[in-house]
């Protein structure tokens, strides 16, 4: 029987564990929690399910779609419902954050129940390479949270799945109060009477713009000349015009030197000397893996400039038996790709037959108002003209079930190969984005046509209808772009 240890209990780590104990291994996973007690509010007290589960993404998410219904109330009146109801909207945080931690531990209790049925060994704890490693096998060590072996195991095949960590500017180094990370912001118990959110990626984006739609004020710092710099320009556009028509404010070309406390709040220093107040500021510069202190050196696994482990399209290290899969390998910081890549990486060291990962048919998603989701080939490829690729844009406001629904913010974007029409790339603009992309990932992965796509008959009224009546043009060169 082959002995795999997982290093980490997010995506990568949970869906390794289920592939490997149903192909008959020997699984133990090392990393349960996302830190000691008292460390970063949801990952206290916590279980499997990594950062994604506890202080990340389904939190976020759970607090974006609480803003969701705010943003429900608030509009009402396009749809005729007026008054009191939409127009008195109290958020209670402290229940929401509440509600939000809650089902982050209920998330990943279910994640543990599910793995300990399949006969996986959870190990609380941290996991590294022990100094002296035994012929051909690993020797792991199993920490606790003050630095203490508690237990030693073997494995033939080792899985690093430790995700990644906020980065923290040393002029701005969150303090839980004011000064916030991503992962303290579930500790606020009453909303924000100003917010600055500084960084303009996913991270930042999705945070403005849930903060803003619950009625924070937000001022969202962006170093770039636009949000979501690395998104199709055309969808930033359409985020910054819903942001700023809900009272938002951004900031561009401005990158921040220090965030410090002031007296009633906080002051957001900008590198051309400008000064922002507000109530709080919340850090979102990005991240950084979590690969310090696994003991590779004792093993030889090899670190990019970066920091993150250098892996094959079958999630190998450069050690044949050790793999990584997830945010500390920087592939693509995606719960979804990471959950594949340790997929494979099981599928791989237990001998089945394996396609190795294809980032250009993976579909992503931003989780703003509205959402924005894109798979295949993008903006930037398509335009400079390094895929040779036909397009059509057909805004969100001439669907029919926009129009009912009362949505006119977005649009459908879909690229198909000129010759043969074979879908190589679409991005959706609209409520439930991430919902509606998933038709376009399938044309993309399976190499579907416009054609294809244009002969399906789907539901009417429906969203989706754009993206049928987008390949019926595309299939009749009846381009818009």
């Amino acid at each position: 029987m082959t002995r795999i240890v997982i290093l980490g209990g997010g995506p990568a780590g949970y869906e390794s564990a289920l592939v490997a104990a149903q192909l008959g291994a020997e699984v133990t996973v090392i990393g349960v929690g996302g830190g000691p007690p008292g460390n970063g509010g949801v990952a206290a007290g916590g279980g499997l399910g990594g950062s994604c589960v506890l202080t990340d993404c389904v939190p976020s998410k759970t607090l974006i779609a609480t803003s969701d219904r705010v943003t429900a109330f608030r509009d009402a009146p396009r749809v005729g419902v007026g008054g009191a109801v939409s127009a008195e909207v109290h958020v209670d945080l402290r229940q929401v954050n509440a509600r939000i931690k809650a089902l982050a531990l209920q998330q990943s209790e279910d994640i543990t129940e599910r793995l300990l049925h399949e006969k996986v060994t959870v190990l609380a704890g941290a996991g590294r390479f022990a100094a002296e490693q035994p012929p051909r096998a690993h020797r792991v060590e199993v920490l606790d949270y003050s630095g203490r072996i508690i237990e030693t195991v073997e494995a033939d095949v080792v899985l690093l799945a430790t995700g990644g960590t906020p980065r923290v500017l040393p002029t701005a180094v969150p303090d839980g109060e004011r000064i916030l990370s991503w992962r303290d912001v579930y500790e606020l118990t009453e909303l924000p009477e100003h917010l600055i959110v500084v960084g303009s990626g996913v991270t930042g984006a999705e945070f403005a713009s849930g903060y803003c739609e619950l009625g924070v004020p937000v001022t969202l710092v962006s170093s770039r000349d636009r949000v979501l710099p690395g998104e199709d320009p055309d969808a930033a556009e359409v985020i910054e015009q819903v942001f700023t028509s809900r009272g938002g404010t951004l900031i561009k070309r401005a990158r921040a030197s220090a965030v410090r406390r002031s007296d009633d709040g906080v002051l957001v220093e900008l590198l051309d000397g400008r000064v922002v107040h507000g109530s709080h500021a919340l850090m979102c510069v990005g991240s950084v893996p979590n690969t310090p202190d696994l003991g590779l050196e004792h093993v030889g696994v090899e670190l990019n400039a970066d920091g993150y482990i250098g892996v094959d399209r079958v999630s190998r290290t450069n050690i044949p038996s050790i793999y990584a899969a997830g945010d500390c390998t920087g592939v693509l910081l995606l719960a979804s790709v990471a959950g594949m890549q340790g997929r494979i990486a099981m599928w791989h060291a237990l001998g089945e037959a394996v396609a190795p990962l294809r980032l250009k048919t993976v579909a992503a998603n931003i989780f703003t108002h509205p959402e924005i989701a894109t798979v295949g080939i993008g903006y930037e490829a398509i335009t400079s003209g390094a895929v040779p690729a036909r397009s059509i844009t057909l805004p969100l406001a001439t669907n029919a079930r926009a129009k009912m629904q009362g949505h006119s913010d977005g649009f459908v974007k879909v690229y198909c190969r000129p010759a043969t029409g074979v879908v190589v790339g679409a991005v959706i603009v609209a409520p439930n984005a991430s919902e509606l992309i998933f038709p376009m990932a399938l044309a993309v992965q399976r190499g579907l046509t416009v054609a294809d796509v244009a002969g399906t008959i789907g539901v009417y009224p429906a969203l989706s209808g754009s993206l049928a009546e987008a390949a019926r043009r595309l299939m009749l060169h009846d381009d818009l772009d």
